[in-house]
């Protein structure tokens, strides 16, 4: 089991319709993709933190978490909404120890 996790921080002003329409799109777009369990979307309510959104997501292995990455419908989240539109982030890959 991988749960990976990606928190960021948007281009967009707090509370806009631009911020929400990513944060649906990412949930409409990634949720879509084959193997995407338990997906979540937080909020940051920590000052300590820039970072104000988190998506979260659980694959049930490495073979699951590697097609998702090459997914079209990822890559194409990606270039045409990510990219552009996240001003910093921080991945983590995590698995459960033993």
């Amino acid at each position: 089991m991988i749960r990976h996790t990606v928190s960021f921080a948007l281009v967009h002003a707090e509370g806009s319709a631009e911020e929400a329409a990513f944060l649906a799109r990412g949930r409409e777009v990634l949720t879509g993709v084959p193997g995407v369990e338990d997906f979540q979307v937080s909020r940051q309510v920590s000052p300590k933190s820039l970072h104000r959104f988190q998506f979260a997501m659980t694959f049930a292995d490495e073979t699951a978490y590697r097609a998702y990455d090459a997914h079209p419908a990822h890559r194409d989240f990606v270039a045409s909404s990510w990219e552009p539109e996240v001003a910093d982030f921080q991945e983590l890959d995590l698995v459960p120890l033993s």
